[in-house]
């Protein structure tokens, strides 16, 4: 009987197979995409309303600081001259269907998951501005929002580990060791990723919280 230790699995693209694999990934996408989809397409609906009946009260606004109707009034609701929901109806009909692509074990060719990556990298950075635009300057959170931020980090997350990892993104060999690491980690990032964002909500709106012990 060997004693020797197995040879590491190689995954597509010559990188070591970690534990974010196609199958992880697949599902992410398509779970999290489905999810932003919803979200996307109710507060479309919800701003239709709003823009036929300005008196109209969204079923997300729930109380002064968990609003919808006071963050879609805003200027920051319509970055690029248009509903920002509409960009989340697109962006996340794309990642699910690449999700379900995947899940029959379909091998994608790189040049899509260099798109893939670079609407996920706009759409994290995008959930970011966002975040702070509720936080610091509208100072209320939209329900159905942060439903999408929820589902973007773990999509932004898990794809990019597992692009780089497999040698999908043409980065350094010791680039893709390092990531490697990280990815025995996956969850315990991602974790903290959302409760540093926890943390921030709580803290900015703390008053308020207090009000409702």
């Amino acid at each position: 009987m060997s004693l020797a230790a197995p040879a590491a699995v190689q995954a597509p693209g010559g990188g070591p197979a970690g534990p974010v694999g196609q199958r992880l990934v697949a599902w992410v996408l398509t779970v999290g995409g489905a999810i932003g989809f919803l979200a996307a397409f109710a507060l479309t609906v919800e701003k239709v309303a709003l823009l036929k009946d300005p008196s109209y009260s969204p079923s997300c606004s729930i109380n002064p600081v968990l609003s919808c109707g006071s963050v879609m009034s805003t200027p920051q609701a319509e970055v690029f001259g248009f509903p920002n929901p509409l960009l989340g109806i697109a962006g996340f009909a794309v990642v699910t269907t690449v999700g379900v692509v995947l899940l029959t074990g379909a091998v994608l060719p790189r040049r899509l998951w260099w798109g893939l990556q670079a609407g996920v990298v706009f759409g994290v950075v995008f959930i970011h501005w966002l975040i702070f635009q509720s936080l610091y300057r509208i100072d209320a959170l939209c329900p159905y929002c942060m439903v999408v931020w929820s589902v973007m980090i773990p999509v932004f997350w898990y794809t990019t580990l597992h692009a780089l990892a497999r040698g999908h993104l043409p980065v350094p060999e010791r680039v893709r060791r390092a990531v490697g690491v990280v990815a025995g980690y996956h969850g315990v990032v991602l974790t903290c990723w959302y409760l540093l964002i926890a943390v921030l909500i709580l803290q900015r709106f703390w008053l308020y919280w207090t009000t409702l012990v």
